[in-house]
């Protein structure tokens, strides 16, 4: 089963996403913000990271940046609020496989995962 890393500081969010997940195969584990994104997937070694990019003591672009000189081949997609498509593409650039626009539709979300492991 491959394992994703949720991060986000929304506790709502990523109970709802660990329970999509798991329902479709995926274990899960998760973070709060972008500084213990960065000790879990150093511990964890997830195949795929879903990262928010607003979040308190780390941001995700911060965390994304942290993870890829760790592991240069992380899979990592961005999730964005609406106002935040720039910061998103921005991300793609810097080595994040996509980004999603939250509230992300669950077959746009189930995609982005199974391209990534690709």
């Amino acid at each position: 089963m491959p394992k994703v890393l949720i991060v986000d500081d929304s506790v709502y969010l990523r109970t709802h996403l660990e329970k999509l997940l798991a329902e479709h195969g995926y274990t899960t584990i998760s973070a709060a913000d972008g500084e213990e994104a960065v000790q879990v997937y150093r511990q964890g070694r997830p195949d795929v990271v879903l990262m928010d990019i607003t979040m308190p003591k780390m941001n995700g672009m911060d965390a994304l940046l942290h993870i890829r000189v760790f592991d240069p081949q992380a899979r990592i997609i961005m999730l964005t609020a609406l106002d935040q498509k720039l910061v998103a593409a921005r991300a793609v650039h810097m080595g994040a496989r996509d980004f999603l626009v939250k509230p992300v539709a669950k077959a746009r979300l189930l995609l982005a995962i199974q391209q990534a492991l690709r």
